[in-house]
């Protein structure tokens, strides 16, 4: 798919951010990508990320903090954006709880500018955004998976408050301007490439070095774990329907299988040929209990189906893992 008018992907040096940059240019798309490369985890992962753009055509790339509002304006009316991936974000459930204001700025007066951005652009075609699975709150393992129509009415954390506050503001803002928004409520994702702060990763670097690592939880807690290829597949075929006569709507997009975090440590274990150490911990404040996406609305509007089981991706973020950090094998 080729087109004249760039996509502008936000949160480019980022985990999502940089595999959809990719996925768009692999189709023929021209990428303009922004972040502000913060040191929230190491900024030299966000680098080597950046790094894989290097010599590639129809990419262009801009340090910028997405809070400051006249610069993203000036960047979508200079480049004739039409169409915006908008996964910038202070992410973290825990970081959330020690430095809030940071929150503050990304996730709410970054979307804001986003929101301005597109609404004074003409012709807009579509905003998609990254919301989060967290937005629902805490809900009991078993039963149905959340389901979209479900109250987004009580966040355990600030992250998650933001995150649903940004979804109202994109509500409003289709109200008042009438142009094709969707928000993605984001389950676990992982992969090559990832976030050192999740948990998988951080065992993995802990497992490796012979270290123990903490099970919070007790073990007892499920993610909805979605492979990070299966995730951009998504947020594409999201990108290419947007909501008729500038709508705005939210949707789920992950794996709708839910994995013990035990099981998921024992696949980690196998994918490394290490056992870990482990040390049981209760539960910490902001986290839930489970997540479980019903994707039956993204399914129905794409043909979205996650292809990679959670064994298959940790090898393959194993094997990625061990030859970005140089680790033996």
């Amino acid at each position: 798919m080729s087109r004249s008018d760039p996509v502008l992907v936000t949160g480019a040096a980022g985990f999502i951010g940089h595999a959809t940059a990719h996925a768009l240019l692999a189709r023929g798309e021209s990428v303009i990508g922004v972040d502000i490369v913060n040191a929230y985890y190491d900024p030299a992962l966000k680098a080597a990320r950046l790094a894989t753009f290097e010599g590639v055509p129809n990419f262009s790339f801009h340090k910028l903090d997405i809070a400051d509002a006249a610069a993203i304006a000036a960047l979508v009316r200079d480049n004739t954006v039409k169409r915006i991936v908008h996964l910038a974000a202070q992410a973290g459930v825990r970081y959330s709880i020690e430095n809030p204001f940071a929150y503050e700025r990304s996730n709410l007066a970054g979307h804001l500018s986003l929101l301005e951005a597109s609404r004074h652009a003409p012709d807009f075609e579509h905003l998609v955004y990254a919301s989060s699975s967290s937005v629902y709150g805490d809900k009991p393992m078993g039963g149905a998976g959340f389901t979209e129509d479900e109250p987004a009415t009580d966040p355990v954390s600030l992250y998650a408050a933001t995150k649903r506050a940004c979804e109202l503001m994109s509500q409003s803002y289709a109200k008042l301007y009438g142009f094709p928004q969707t928000g993605l409520r984001f389950f676990t994702v992982y992969g090559p490439w990832g976030r050192p702060d999740m948990a998988y990763f951080g065992f993995t670097q802990k497992i490796l070095k012979g270290d123990a690592i903490d099970v919070y939880g007790e073990g007892k807690m499920a993610r909805d774990f979605t492979y990070i290829d299966d995730i951009v597949d998504g947020i594409i075929g999201a990108l290419d329907h947007p909501p008729a006569t500038g709508g705005h709507r939210v949707l789920n997009i992950g794996d709708s299988r839910p994995v013990g975090l035990m099981e998921m440590i024992d696949a980690l274990e196998a994918a490394l040929g290490q056992t870990a150490k482990k040390i049981m911990r209760p539960m910490q404040p902001g986290d839930v209990t489970a997540t479980y996406a019903d994707v039956s609305k993204l399914h129905a509007l794409t043909g979205y189906h996650p292809q990679v089981m959670l064994e298959d991706g940790l090898k393959r973020f194993a094997a990625w893992y061990r030859a970005f950090y140089a680790v033996p094998g």
